[in-house]
């Protein structure tokens, strides 16, 4: 069958006769006719009930019309898809992502984007609350964290990197306190925390990657803690005590010498970075874009 076939039995279903179908199609009604019985003829099945009044489909007919349909959306959506990719992208997209990896990771991201795309404008809100998207005008935010449950049947999520928080340290906590070499021992050291809502206070719940067991809840302590990850970070540099952070945070520190990792097994496994999006009957193609743009360059976790 060819699309005009599908088009064909769409137009008399709906149309509700022939003569009416081929005032729809702009051909003349004996072609429909002519049309139908060939194709009738073709399948060896009888597709419409005909009196001189109106045209039913019959079971097999419904059936093929309810494919067609299916069908038929499938080739507006291709079609669309060809265009879109011909057209050059354009207009505003706004962006939420957090204060961190906004400002190390997704601005450059975003210049390369729009540099690629000139017609393109980009407005990035860097925030430590995830907006309710859809209702303050937001096309969508790169964020650390899954969205709450009540915002799952709201969002799409789709994974642009993994990334988990690790131990790190500074040289000079490590020669003057040593290693931790279980979990446990954490308790026995200066710990430096991040203040956080989605984690109790001295908490920290570390697993292993290898393991299906639950993550361990170790309480630490120690006497300084904030609520600005930047602040605790430069605490740990200068070798005030042990830091859980994002390892997007800390690979360049790590790699640089300036912090080593501790209990390299172990991490917290919550932070995966994700583009969320309110539900939509169609993404426009910039926004596609970008979300694409972002995932090719983030899926190699480039900072390690």
């Amino acid at each position: 069958m060819e699309r005009a076939d599908l088009e064909l039995v769409l137009s008399i279903r709906d149309a509700g006769s022939l003569t009416a179908a081929a005032a729809q199609l702009g051909i003349a009604s004996p072609a429909v006719t002519k049309r139908l019985a060939a194709l009738e003829a073709k399948l060896g099945l009888k597709l419409f009930y005909r009196t001189t009044r109106r045209v039913a489909a019959t079971a097999e007919g419904e059936l093929l019309c309810e494919r067609a349909a299916g069908l038929l959306a499938g080739f507006s959506e291709a079609e669309e898809a060809l265009r879109d990719q011909a057209r050059e992208p354009s207009g505003q997209i706004r962006l939420a992502a957090t204060f961190g990896f906004g400002r190390m990771w997704l601005g450059a991201a975003l210049s390369d984007f729009q540099m690629l795309h000139p017609k393109v404008h980009i407005d990035l809100q860097l925030t430590e609350r995830l907006p309710d998207l859809a209702a303050e005008g937001f096309d969508a935010a790169v964020w650390l964290w899954a969205p709450q449950a009540n915002r799952t049947n709201q969002w799409s999520a789709t994974l642009l990197a993994k990334n988990e928080r690790v131990l790190v340290a500074a040289p000079s906590y490590v020669k003057a306190r040593g290693k931790p070499r279980s979990l446990e021992d954490l308790q026995q050291h200066d710990c430096l925390q991040v203040r956080e809502s989605d984690t109790p206070s001295g908490t920290w719940l570390l697993s292993k990657e290898a393991e299906k067991k639950p993550a361990q809840a170790i309480k630490v302590k120690g006497a300084l803690v904030s609520n600005s990850g930047e602040l605790v970070r430069d605490w740990c540099v200068s070798g005030r005590g042990i830091m859980l952070r994002s390892l997007w945070d800390v690979a360049p520190l790590i790699a640089s010498g300036q912090l080593v990792r501790l209990l390299p097994g172990y991490a917290m496994r919550n932070a995966n970075i994700q583009w969320l999006a309110p539900f939509r009957a169609q993404t426009p193609q910039r926004v596609r874009l970008l979300r694409e743009h972002l995932m090719m360059r983030f899926k190699a976790r480039p900072w390690e």
